[in-house]
């Protein structure tokens, strides 16, 4: 079935029944994707084979499907402030980072995203990321392997490695919050790269001293 939008799985079934269609374009996945508080879904679309200028991202709440930016290469790294009041998203291709402010009752934003840090200069790209309880963002790099740890303001306070460069998702788990798991993958590696590098496509659990 063509990837022209959301899918509802049926774990009894292992069957997939369309919810909602996103868009029609044949040339485009989904991607990224989060639940703001208010329950509004923020997700992602991009071309297949990482078009430039061809993935966008979407607000979809009850029955209505909301187009918030376009242009983008790879959305990614879609989390929110922990008031609920702020959005963030990377475009993974031009590797920065944004922010842009929201209603906090719908999820809806309330003026145009601006920069809040640009990683070009940074080994690996943005991928996934999430918020602190503290307001902090952790995003992780692929092709870094790491995980970022950005202030509100954008500045850059700690890096956690992970034993893989392809890092591709931070999450907090536990009753608390407060152990942090990383996803790694494969992806793009050919037979020869990885023996090399055993440990991808495994998760890791890091070490840290805060609350998701």
């Amino acid at each position: 079935m063509a990837d022209c939008g959301l899918m509802i799985r049926n774990v009894q079934q292992d069957a997939y029944d369309l919810f909602r269609v996103i868009d029609d374009n044949p040339r485009a996945r989904s991607n990224d994707s989060r639940v703001h508080p208010s329950g509004a879904l923020w997700t992602s679309r991009m071309g297949r084979n990482a078009e430039v200028g061809e993935g966008a991202i979407y607000h979809i709440a009850a029955t209505r499907t909301t187009l918030l930016f376009r242009g983008i290469t790879i959305p990614n790294g879609i989390c929110f402030s922990p008031d609920d009041a702020m959005a963030y998203f990377a475009d993974s291709r031009a590797n920065i980072f944004l922010r842009v402010p929201l209603d906090p009752a719908t999820g809806l934003p309330i003026s145009e995203p601006s920069l809040l840090a640009d990683e070009t200069a940074s080994a690996g790209y943005i991928d996934g990321a999430i918020c602190d309880a503290d307001g902090l963002t952790w995003s992780a790099r692929w092709g870094g392997g790491s995980i970022d740890v950005h202030t509100p303001a954008g500045e850059k306070v700690r890096r956690y490695q992970v034993p893989a460069p392809q890092a591709s998702c931070p999450a907090f788990v536990g009753a608390n919050a407060n152990r942090l798991l990383a996803t790694t993958a494969w992806e793009d590696m050919d037979q020869e790269a990885r023996p090399r590098f055993p440990n991808s496509g495994r998760t890791f659990e890091i070490a840290v001293s805060v609350r998701g």
